[in-house]
């Protein structure tokens, strides 16, 4: 008993290891330069280099910054990952920074979440409503921090990207959320600002024998996130979508590819349907392989699946 549970705390910690290091890759200015060029009507006139260059250092979630233990100053200049707004309680973003767009270098906070999952049955909640709170806390934190007491105008843009990876073959896709002016009744209102709220859900497919996908960024994005060697992965990256292979991307890279082997290596020896079946949920293992190694059908194997 003791040795199982050794094991299973070891495979915990590594998979926790592999979500960060997931955060990691996509904190990469040319990841997100990307994302933002796709997504964004802000960014999809500008060239990948000049977004890179305007995009300030990301914070990443497993850094913790306490916006209390700097002066206001300073609170200005720099978004902490961790959004504490007193009687509201503590949240944290998986990655959060501030970009600049146009002539006129317009900030916009951004918050990008990698997330497993779009499915209410598996969330236990509509996504829709867990983005529309993270954009509410990222418009009430700016009090103080980008604007002071009625200044309203000096209020920010705020922009939050998820990224899920469990769509079905054919439900790759880009939605957005953001607020729609509708007049009841009498003559149309000047609203400018009502589009500094918005939300983007981008659904990348869990089955990896497919073909890429129509859309430059999701098939960028499912070739990031594909188990595959790391020197394949560099080629196809580089050859097909453009990133450059510097030191700070490779890296990023290895590191991922690395813990990847090892969750599925140790998730293997342990062998049991429990960790099979959190290797296959979290794209790290092939539901063949998982079900050969349980020594079920595939089918049975997902009856499994649907239990847990």
């Amino acid at each position: 008993m003791e040795t199982n549970l050794a094991q299973s705390l070891e495979i915990t910690r590594d998979r926790a290891k592999y979500d960060d290091s997931v955060k990691e890759l996509l904190a990469d200015k040319q990841i997100l330069a990307r994302i933002l060029k796709y997504t964004l009507d802000e960014f999809k006139s500008e060239s990948i280099d000049d977004i890179i260059n305007n995009i300030d250092e990301p914070e990443i979630s497993k850094i913790r910054i306490e916006p209390g233990h700097t002066n206001t100053t300073d609170r200005i200049r720099k978004q902490s990952e961790e959004d504490n707004v007193p009687g509201e309680g503590k949240i944290f973003f998986d990655i959060r920074f501030s970009a600049y767009a146009g002539e006129e270098q317009i900030k916009v906070l951004i918050n990008i979440e990698a997330q497993k999952s779009s499915d209410k049955n598996k969330l236990h909640y509509h996504l829709d409503n867990r983005i529309l709170y993270y954009l509410g806390r990222m418009i009430s934190s700016q009090k103080e921090v980008e604007f002071a007491k009625s200044d309203y105008d000096n209020l920010k843009a705020v922009r939050s990207i998820w990224i899920c990876m469990d769509a079905n073959d054919d439900e790759d896709s880009i939605n957005r959320i953001q607020f729609v002016q509708d007049t009841i009744y009498g003559k149309d209102m000047s609203l400018d600002n009502i589009d500094k709220v918005q939300g983007v859900i981008i659904r990348l497919r869990r089955n990896e024998e497919l073909s890429a996908s129509k859309n430059e960024l999701i098939a960028m994005l499912e070739e990031l996130l594909r188990k595959e060697k790391l020197e394949d992965k560099k080629k196809k990256l580089a050859g097909k979508y453009g990133l450059k292979m510097n030191e700070d991307t490779e890296r990023r890279l290895n590191t991922m590819c690395n813990i990847s082997e090892l969750v599925l290596e140790e998730g293997l020896q342990q062998g049991t349907i429990k960790t099979l079946i959190d290797l296959v949920k979290d794209d790290l293992l092939d539901i063949e392989i998982a079900a050969a190694r349980a020594n079920l059908t595939v089918e049975e194997f997902k009856v499994l699946m649907e239990k847990k």
